[in-house]
């Protein structure tokens, strides 16, 4: 994997990842204290804690997995 993004793209990766991250962990503490019912919690929480940790580490390596398919972004 080559570098394909500047140092903008990184923080911007990082940060959105962060971001994301968030959400996904209150849906999780929410579902396991009772707080929510049923499975929607999990594979949502679950799902926005895992792509945010991809983000976070294509802003590491300064990769973009999008970039590397050939979509143009904007960063």
């Amino acid at each position: 994997m080559t570098c394909n993004i500047d140092q903008r793209g990184r923080k911007a990766r990082i940060l959105a990842g962060a971001l994301i991250e968030v959400p996904g962990l209150v849906l999780v503490v929410m579902r396991s204290t009772d707080m929510l019912d049923g499975t929607w919690p999990w594979i949502v929480g679950v799902s926005l804690i895992v792509g945010g940790q991809f983000m976070i580490l294509e802003g590491v390596l300064g990769w973009c997995a999008l970039r590397a398919c050939g979509v143009k972004t904007a960063l």
